[in-house]
């Protein structure tokens, strides 16, 4: 049994209500789907739906992602429980095909005629037709409004908890289709919702300035109407009209700039319905944080219900070409003039769901996480470690939510008098999921949350005529994209992964892989042609990605270019003695952290297929930076030019040293980074940073505290550093209370 074990959140009656969890397990112990059940807390078995999201070369499963029906008690916590050998039982699921589903409760079916979304819902006995629930309705700032149509729908998964139809279609403007759109439907067993995930893509070279952009239900007036709109950040504000006149509420980023908030908002902010109710029932759509992806509006009267995705005339959005950006709505069909305390809960818990957490001692013993577990902590680095966790700026904006940006480079003016978003740099997501992994913190999962969706829609160029930008990863620029560079030493995927495995949403690992496609066509550039004509890191990370996509799709695809790459080190080695980097026309230097990424990537890909050489070369650039790249103090620099011999402040030469401590035992790879240590770790701030000054910047307004560029390269090199130290007595176990 693993226990599932959830925190003590909500007052009200506990309800039944859909929750998921991801599970990794060790090679060779899970092979048979067939046996996996939840239990409650009186070990009762729960509707359980199981799959994996990746298997071990010998099909046996590495990721299990669950998701589960679950009723947490008011005001305490609980625990339930995971079983993989249960005796398989025979519990109702969903019905659901290509073009319906039917959860018990509610039934609909899609549509593929133009500008509908359903053929029809119904309730019982009640059938709403097309006209319900509109199709997402664009115009753009030249004022063009555009058809809708989706098509090729699909049936994504389905089982004894949730059904997902998946549709994909275009916005199109006097029958031509220019912006693609995806649509997901999420229901589940016999619950009165449909979540909608929308998705616009500007599959275009020119920006999109959406001016408008909206979704309508339609209900006709009944005298007994009941109209209202609920925003909150503590308690909920109502504005309600008995007799159909209009109730609305704007988010804009005036609200946000002068509206007190203390919550780590990826976990939670607020939130913001509108309902529709009469004598024969009501509707209410709740947006899903819609604070954190202002603008926002949302208008109930006598008409039905508008969610303003965009409201026209407030605030600026403007798409790149090839952006995309996802937003959900969930919309909650009830009982005529159900209580408002009973829509704004569920509304509510749709913004901050009970999620069941899973104990670090589930993901050490996998094997399949780095090395950052350990059974004796130092207190006061384990809060170092959740103070840097935490003190990331928050920035709100629909297009902005779930990035920063890095102040050294805007301050730099790498992005003109623009802020230069940092783009998921050093992959921050995967840092995020370590730090849950290796604490247990829910915080820490939902920052992943947030910043992988991001950058899934965001900071990748999803539509390109150019094949060295298509499926790419942007590198940090002003407006996400503006500067349009894409190089192989700013590419990620571990953090995508990682989201795929905690969300289930293919999306992520299809993403994924197109990383790797783009830097093999990268790879085909001239600089990489011959050994020393680029940087360390370029190939380092481009090693990293290749090994990640070889651990989670078992292809050997991704292993032929590994073994280029690890020849191409050999050459570049040979023809300059070490792995030195070009900088000026006429210099060839040492850049400490760019040989520590090449070090690192290399031990990744070594894991995998040991090789003797390889581990020679490791520690050879290891010992050559130890012997050449230090400073009198005992830091390493930044660089190897007089201009630039300052102190390093990039802490991946410490992942660099335990790697050669990990291949020799040798605790002298240690000891030489303790000084680094020790300046990284008497640097920190104060222990949470991102609540500062607001400040409304374009299209984004922000929080302050520091870019997620700082965590994201710090978390693996300290985590893997003082985890060493921890079991050598380099640095002690003890408490600071």
């Amino acid at each position: 049994m693993i226990n599932l074990h959830f925190e003590k959140i909500y007052s009200t009656k506990g309800r039944w209500e859909p929750c998921s969890v991801a599970v990794p397990f060790e090679k060779g112990r899970l092979k048979d789907l067939s046996g996996v059940r939840v239990y409650d807390e009186n070990k009762n078995p729960v509707p359980t739906q199981a799959r994996a999201t990746a298997l071990y070369p010998d099909r046996s499963v590495k990721w299990l992602f669950v998701r589960f029906m679950a009723k947490v008690p008011a005001s305490k916590p609980t625990d339930y429980s995971l079983d993989i050998s249960s005796e398989p039982l025979n519990l109702r699921t969903i019905r659901a095909d290509d073009k319906s589903a039917d959860t018990g409760s509610l039934s609909f079916r899609v549509s593929e005629k133009e500008n509908t979304l359903f053929d029809e819902i119904r309730l019982g006995e009640k059938v709403f037709d097309s006209s319900f629930i509109s199709a997402p309705q664009l115009k753009d700032g030249k004022d063009r409004e555009y058809d809708f149509k989706a098509e090729k729908w699909e049936l994504s998964e389905s089982g004894e908890v949730c059904a997902v139809l998946k549709g994909t279609g275009f916005h199109s403007y006097k029958g031509k289709d220019i912006y693609k759109c995806e649509i997901k439907l999420f229901c589940y067993i016999d619950k009165p919702w449909i979540e909608l995930a929308y998705r616009i893509i500007n599959t275009t070279e020119d920006i999109l300035e959406i001016k408008n952009l909206e979704i309508n239900h339609v209900k006709a007036y009944a005298s007994d109407m009941r109209c209202a709109a609920g925003i909150s950040n503590y308690k909920t504000r109502y504005k309600i009209s008995e007799n159909g006149s209009e109730v609305k509420e704007i988010i804009d980023d005036e609200l946000l700039l002068f509206e007190a908030n203390e919550h780590n908002a990826e976990v939670f902010y607020g939130t913001f319905f509108a309902d529709c109710t009469d004598s024969s029932g009501g509707l209410c759509a709740t947006v899903y944080q819609a604070q954190q992806n202002f603008p926002k509006a949302i208008s109930a009267d006598k008409n039905g219900l508008s969610i303003k995705l965009v409201p026209q005339n407030v605030g600026r959005i403007i798409m790149q070409g090839g952006m995309a950006r996802e937003q959900r709505i969930l919309f909650d069909f009830h009982t005529p003039f159900r209580d408002l305390s009973e829509l704004n809960d569920t509304s509510i818990r749709y913004q901050m769901p009970n999620k069941p957490q899973v104990s670090p001692e589930i993901f050490e013993k996998s094997g399949i996480i780095e090395d950052i577990f350990c059974d004796k902590k130092n207190s006061d680095i384990e809060m170092f470690l959740q103070g840097e966790a935490d003190g990331h700026m928050r920035c709100y904006g629909m297009l902005n939510w779930g990035d920063s940006p890095d102040m050294g480079y805007t301050m730099q003016g790498r992005g003109g008098n623009e802020l230069v978003w940092t783009n998921n740099e050093y992959d921050y997501s995967h840092a995020c999921a370590l730090m849950y992994e290796r604490t247990g913190i829910r915080r820490f999962l939902d920052y992943m949350l947030v910043s992988g969706r991001h950058w899934l829609d965001v900071d990748i160029c999803h539509y390109s005529s150019d094949p060295l930008y298509l499926n790419g990863h942007w590198e940090h620029t002003n407006g996400h994209c503006k500067n349009k560079i894409m190089e192989c030493s700013h590419q990620w995927v571990e953090g995508l992964l990682d989201y795929y495995h905690f969300t289930g949403d293919e999306d992520a690992l299809k993403t994924a892989i197109e990383i790797g496609n783009n830097d093999l066509r990268q790879l085909k550039k001239p600089q990489y042609s011959k050994p020393g004509s680029a940087n360390a890191r370029d190939t380092g990370w481009a090693l990293r990605v290749f090994t990640a996509l070889y651990k989670e799709t078992n292809d050997e695809k991704w292993l032929e270019k590994c073994d280029r790459i690890v020849s191409h080190f050999e050459e570049w080695e040979k023809k300059y003695g070490l792995w030195l980097s070009p900088y000026t026309d006429n210099t060839h230097i040492r850049s400490v952290f760019m040989i520590s990424i090449a070090a690192a990537s290399l031990m990744r890909y070594y894991r995998v297929r040991p090789q003797e050489k390889i581990k020679a070369m490791i520690l050879r650039a290891v010992d050559d930076l130890i012997e050449n790249a230090r400073l009198d103090n005992g830091l390493f620099y930044y660089k190897e030019l007089p201009s630039l011999k300052r102190f390093g402040n990039n802490p991946i030469i410490l992942e660099a040293l335990t790697i050669a401590y990990e291949l020799t035992g040798d605790t002298k790879y240690l000891e030489v980074g303790m000084p680094t240590f020790n300046f990284i770790y008497s640097r920190r701030g104060p222990a949470f940073l991102g609540v500062g000054q607001k400040k409304s910047i374009g299209d984004t307004v922000t929080t302050g505290g520091q870019g997620t560029k700082g965590f994201a390269q710090m978390l693996i090199p300290v985590a893997t550093y003082y985890t060493a130290c921890l079991r050598e007595g380099l640095i002690p176990a003890k408490s600071s209370v």
